[in-house]
């Protein structure tokens, strides 16, 4: 599976599940540790542990390889790491908290100063 299949298919998956406010980020140009950041927010944390395992076994099932995850027990938030896509599923208060859209909406910027 191609990775834009591969995002469309955990969209899919997280809106069939019925995760809301579901957001695609393109980070390439941004960050090399990953391609695209998939959040999403569950309702609970029961939700939030479903939406995850959800994701997990489903893209499990096309054969893609999972790097790692983080947070699920908590339910509060979930990191799943497929190396080109990395999907965060929080809740609510943990999203505004975070604001992880405006962080990657930033532009590039240039981190060096002179001294």
């Amino acid at each position: 599976m191609q990775p834009e299949e591969t995002v469309e298919f955990i969209v899919k998956t997280l809106n069939d599940m019925k995760a809301y406010d579901v957001t695609v980020l393109d980070v390439e140009k941004l960050t090399t540790m990953t391609d695209v950041m998939i959040i999403a927010t569950g309702q609970s944390d029961r939700q939030v542990k479903a939406l995850a395992n959800k994701v997990l076994e489903d893209v499990k099932h096309q054969h893609h390889e999972v790097l790692g995850t983080e947070g699920i027990e908590s339910g509060q938030w979930a990191l799943l790491d497929f190396g080109d896509i990395i999907v965060h599923i929080m809740r609510p208060d943990l999203r505004d908290y975070y604001q992880l859209e405006k962080l990657w909406a930033l532009p590039a910027r240039d981190t060096m100063r002179s001294l």
